[in-house]
């Protein structure tokens, strides 16, 4: 499904009645051959807005999958990069993939609920990571982010306009979340994955009730809607002092 070298049909309902953790373990092999890793178009333009604020000294990419968002931080840190995940599957395909030579990088399985790091870093980025967490949990992993930044430090993503109702898109992001609130209504262990969870206002609002400094920079990338609303933003949030 999705390329011949991507996951059978049957593969992706194996994992999606999995938890998560072991749902990843067992896609990880051809992950990077499915729409669910960030396409490259979406790295470099992350990349190239966050070469206009660093340079870093040392980077995190939150829930790092098999790294490739690594490589932006790569591009934008001189110390050190590091990618936490908590898929064992993710971070061995992750640590075989070629890296340019640059800063040193690290591999850590862990939550993002409960980082094991302190003060350590100066840039968090993450990629497509949020559908897994319930909006109640934001707090929490905030929360997290801001503890192993520095002071100044920035926790960096992108978000995407939503589709509009009049957009197929829109019903298709629809039925997969309640088909998703159906399958954890009846089996277990739940599958966390909602695409239409993370609403934009309610993460700036909860980004400033951690300490955070949230500026929005358009992605100019991706263009603008009819209305005249960037189709992609960059998130950039600064630890205050």
């Amino acid at each position: 499904m999705f390329s011949p070298q991507g996951p059978t049909l049957r593969e992706l309902a194996v994992q999606a009645l999995s938890s998560v953790e072991h749902g990843y373990d067992l896609l990880a092999p051809k992950f990077d051959h499915t729409p669910f890793r960030t396409p490259d178009s979406v790295l470099e333009s992350v990349a190239t807005a966050l070469v206009g604020t660093g340079p870093f000294e040392d980077g995190l990419d939150l829930c790092c999958g098999t790294g490739a968002g690594m490589d932006v931080l790569a591009r934008v840190c001189r110390g050190s990069v590091t990618g936490i995940d908590f898929s064992a599957g993710m971070l061995d395909v992750a640590r075989r993939q070629p890296r340019p030579s640059g800063p040193r990088v690290a591999w850590v399985r862990g939550d993002a609920r409960a980082l094991p790091f302190s003060s350590s870093f100066d840039l968090v980025v993450s990629f497509g990571a949020f559908g897994h967490f319930l909006p109640r949990e934001l707090p929490g992993l905030f929360g997290q982010v801001h503890s192993v930044l520095r002071p100044g430090g920035t926790f960096a993503f992108p978000v995407l306009a939503p589709p509009r109702p009049s957009r197929p898109g829109f019903w298709v992001l629809l039925g997969f979340d309640a088909a998703m609130r159906v399958r954890n209504a009846v089996w277990r262990p739940p599958f966390v994955m909602y695409y239409r969870a993370f609403r934009l206002g309610a993460v700036l609002d909860e980004l400033k009730r951690t300490g955070f400094e949230t500026g929005l920079h358009p992605l100019p990338e991706f263009g603008r809607r009819a209305d005249g609303s960037p189709r992609a933003r960059l998130i950039a949030a600064r630890r205050l002092p």
